[in-house]
């Protein structure tokens, strides 16, 4: 509190016009430092990216009415331990959500590429590379659901009827034809970038006479699924070969409804006993910073599965800044 008095009172020398401005409060594990020189829209944006790059992410967002000079853009920071504000005046021009302000560009970094990794890096990760449509035969292995347990995660799911489920890197439809029958007034949208993926998964549809499914050529930085449609995003074991992970989540932010769920799988990296390529692994501390830096609210985290932990996101039920009484 005494921080956000003291960044209003020097606001407040500005101008004697009110002018709408901006509050948000940030968890800053990597002690992002507000700059000195800084002043304006610009730093502002600066500093938050710096702040989702290092694993933070925001924790309140409020509208306020303060004197704010009008002709100029003003923003003004500080940090005092795990916590960081943000004070700027509302550019109006800008995005309603300050996530979708982030200079997503600035997220990445680049090493020298491991054993099958792209040697792109996201929030202290190398991105690993893809599974290619030659791998198909893989995913519909018969021993799959001794291994992963799939039809546990099926049960877990806990899907309504006229659920509308996207299948985020739906491959040959493993998880989609398993559970378009348990929402047959609803459908199960399969998404891939690899049209090869998606030719197969449609000829398995079609020989198992399932109807409620669709396939959609996705991007490497967008899902391509209109606003606000889906109940339901799951993950198998495949957001971690995202080329471009936070494009890709904040798409997904937007095509959930307000209050659904993501459903991240990935293979246990804390878990030495789990044989597959390390970069194919994720923990559940990276799981949890990556998603909820992109705005997501971790629920719970199951570990029922023999090899996967099963990770519960929610989108928020109110997305936009409130705006406090004057």
């Amino acid at each position: 509190m005494r921080l956000l008095i003291g960044l209003v009172m020097t606001m407040a020398t500005v101008s004697a016009q009110a002018e709408w401005c901006e509050v948000i409060t940030f968890d800053n594990p990597a002690g992002v430092q507000w700059s000195a020189d800084a002043s304006d829209w610009d730093d502002g944006h600066a500093f938050m990216t710096r702040i989702i790059a290092g694993g933070g992410h925001i924790n309140s967002v409020a509208r306020v009415d303060l004197p704010m000079a009008t002709s100029t853009s003003f923003a003004s920071g500080s940090t005092t331990g795990r916590t960081a504000t943000l004070v700027w005046s509302i550019d109006p021009a800008q995005p309603a959500d300050p996530l979708d302000r982030i200079k997503s560009e600035k997220l990445y970094g680049s090493v020298k590429p491991s054993y099958d990794g792209i040697g792109k890096t996201y929030m202290g990760r190398e991105i690993s590379q893809v599974m290619g449509h030659l791998g198909a035969g893989w995913l519909e292995r018969p021993e799959r659901e001794q291994e992963e347990g799939t039809n546990i995660l099926v049960e877990m799911m806990d899907v309504e009827p006229g659920d509308v489920i996207a299948d985020i890197g739906s491959g040959t439809g493993y998880f989609t034809l398993r559970l378009a029958p348990r929402v047959p007034g609803g459908k199960v949208i399969g998404v891939d970038i690899q049209p090869q993926m998606n030719a197969i998964l449609e000829e398995n549809a079609r020989k198992q006479g399932i109807k409620n499914v669709e396939t959609v050529l996705g991007k490497i930085d967008d899902a391509g699924i209109p606003p606000n449609t889906v109940d339901i995003v799951l993950f198998v074991d495949a957001y971690h070969e995202f080329s471009h992970p936070w494009e890709m989540k904040r798409s997904l932010l937007r095509a959930l409804k307000p209050g659904g769920h993501v459903v991240l799988v990935e293979y246990r990296k804390e878990d030495p006993t789990v044989m597959i390529k390390p970069l194919h692994k994720m923990s559940q501390a990276q799981a949890r910073r990556e998603f909820e830096a992109a705005g997501f609210n971790w629920i719970t985290t199951h570990h029922e599965l023999p090899q996967q932990h099963v990770l519960i996101f929610r989108k928020p039920v109110v997305e936009e800044p409130q705006a406090a009484a004057g």
